[in-house]
């Protein structure tokens, strides 16, 4: 079968919504659905990397998420899809926003992301994934989770 780009860039872009939706409706299977088998993260959450089934853990994913009350929103901004035949490069920013099992309020930060992903029997799934916040350098070392695009 003969893919566009045009084509391309709109499911590697479903898989983007389909992980908001996952994220929203609590649904870890839908989450991790998009990872292929040999899959590679640098997540937020330690360790420092995840490969394999650690990479698409449903157990994993739904235990940080029962560590928030309420829904759990994820926003992309700026996605820059590039394409080459079955391989693709995706880069953007994404936005976390939760409420802390035993918080009083939620916090919400901005995260930049680059994702990786091939297309295999058809179908695009994200083979590396690194997230990351920024942190200052003025000897503090703190995470800048207050930074807004």
């Amino acid at each position: 079968m003969t893919h566009t780009l045009v084509q391309d860039e709109a499911a590697i872009r479903a898989l983007f919504t389909s992980l908001v939706e996952g994220m929203r409706e609590r649904s870890p299977a839908r989450v991790v659905a998009r990872y292929a088998d040999d899959a590679v993260t640098f997540t937020l959450a330690p360790p420092l990397l995840n490969a394999g089934l650690d990479a698409r853990d449903p157990e994993a994913v739904a235990g940080w998420m029962a560590g928030f009350d309420g829904p759990i929103t994820i926003e992309h901004r700026d996605l820059s899809v590039a394409v080459s035949g079955d391989l693709a490069f995706v880069h953007g920013l994404r936005r976390l926003a939760a409420v802390p099992v035993g918080y009083p309020e939620g916090f919400s930060m901005w995260t930049r992301i680059t994702v990786g992903l091939a297309r295999r029997d058809g179908q695009w799934l994200i083979t590396h994934e690194h997230q990351s916040v920024p942190f200052y350098m003025d000897g503090s070392f703190l995470a800048a989770t207050d930074l807004e695009p």
